[in-house]
């Protein structure tokens, strides 16, 4: 054993904590295994209209390639679960507009990357001072390049990849952020991962509006109301409008209704709490900023990278499903004038569902049943 690596390692375990992180792990570059089945999630076209998925695969695959010399891979996770944010109450509030809850605060990017850099920062200093003779290579990465950062959490020992892909701990849930600080420094790796405790257990895959697990722990992105809503450019396909329902921006419902985030703890920091009473905002309230307000309201917010447009096109889509008035039609046949052809089709569609006298009856019949 290298001591002086072997304590180097419990150190960056404590730094992570002081910087907030709620856990660190370290592992190697190694993601063999992983190989047949990206390749044959990009082959199923899973990825939808992403393409860098693809275009960047051997960078995925082999974080070496990405950072040249990088031999261990420091993962972190963050909790963002803001507190009181009653997501459950607020889908079912059909004039309301649901967020994911990861983005109602600032955007983590920066935070993250901040913090990761701090830490490095820690390691470089800690080197110079214990003559540790390798020059020192380091890089942060927080969802921001073709890292494969779930697959490199579970083999961290920051939990295990459940059916809906996503990294559960049986201590915290899932709803927390990872990063990477990539390095030179031959440190010991985990030598447990956690065990998958999903069990026959498929309340993620059932819940999901649009059906968008073919199998469990594969994602068709295409049918994702995350990726209908953020990442996709063009319309939003009609035969998945209506089971979006008033969400926005992002879904949560996989992560919702797993019994393991009954342990997740509401995270303390600010920055991830709500801004701009986007935790509980009315659809026709969202729909009626113009552009200026949208870029001052989401200063500092993932939301803001999806632009107006698309938030527009989203909030067209959530009030065509929610309750119908003459002033929410009103609404929606004034903001034709200045609309995009993109926002005016979604529109159109909102309109069309709000006049529909047979959807009427038939909430009314599922309201009794």
């Amino acid at each position: 054993m290298n001591q002086p690596l072997h304590t180097l390692a419990q150190l960056i375990k404590e730094w992570s904590r002081e910087l907030g992180f709620q856990q660190a792990g370290i592992t190697d570059t190694d993601l063999s295994n992983q190989e047949d089945r990206f390749r044959a999630w990009l082959a199923a076209g899973y990825q939808g209209s992403m393409e860098w998925m693809a275009e960047h695969a051997d960078l995925r695959l082999d974080p070496e390639k990405l950072h040249p010399g990088a031999c261990r891979i420091i993962s972190v996770r963050l909790d963002y679960l803001p507190p009181d944010t009653n997501q459950i109450k607020i889908l079912k509030s059909a004039d309301t507009a649901y967020v994911s809850r990861y983005a109602l605060g600032r955007d983590y990017h920066k935070l993250i990357r901040k913090r990761l850099a701090t830490l490095a920062k820690k390691i470089e200093a800690w080197a110079v001072e214990n003559q540790i003779d390798v020059p020192l290579s380091q890089r942060p990465f927080v969802d921001s390049a073709p890292v494969m950062e779930r697959p490199l959490a579970e083999k961290a020992g920051l939990g295990w990849t459940g059916k809906h892909t996503l990294i559960i701990n049986r201590h915290a849930g899932s709803y927390f952020f990872l990063g990477e600080l990539f390095t030179n420094l031959p440190l010991p790796v985990e030598t447990q991962t956690a065990e998958n405790l999903c069990g026959d257990c498929t309340a993620c895959l059932k819940v999901c509006p649009t059906d968008a697990f073919p199998t469990p722990y594969t994602l068709d992105a295409k049918r994702c109301i995350s990726y209908l809503t953020i990442e996709n450019k063009g319309p939003i396909p009609e035969e998945f409008r209506e089971p979006i329902g008033n969400r926005v921006f992002g879904c949560d419902d996989c992560q919702a209704i797993c019994p393991w985030n009954k342990y997740a703890t509401p995270t303390d920091e600010k920055d991830f709490h709500p801004r701009h009473g986007l935790e509980a905002a009315k659809l026709n309230t969202l729909f009626s900023w113009d552009e200026a307000t949208f870029l001052k309201n989401t200063e500092g917010s993932a939301i803001r990278r999806i632009g107006f447009e698309k938030w527009q096109r989203n909030l067209a889509v959530g009030i065509g499903n929610g309750p119908s008035s003459p002033e929410t039609i009103d609404i929606l046949k004034q903001k034709l004038h200045t609309s995009t052809p993109l926002v005016a089709e979604h529109i159109h569609w909102a309109i069309k569902q709000l006049q529909n006298p047979d959807r009427k009856r038939k909430r009314k019949i599922k309201a009794q049943a």
